[in-house]
């Protein structure tokens, strides 16, 4: 295979590197995500419990 310069050596593997970086990543910042989404929705759960939000009103 020749690479883009014509010396002979291929890039393939180095693309294929970067795009598995690049996978990580977005994996990586997906998760983060979920979590922030998931720990914002607990703490919300949390201060509307202990707001009595949730107590069957008398």
């Amino acid at each position: 295979m020749t690479g883009e310069d014509g010396d002979g050596v291929g890039t393939g593997a180095l693309q294929s590197a970067g795009r598995r970086a690049s996978a990580w990543m977005i994996l990586a910042v997906v998760a983060a995500a979920l979590l922030v989404c998931c720990c914002s929705a607990a703490v919300g759960l949390l201060i509307s419990w202990s707001a009595g939000l949730f107590h069957t009103p008398t």
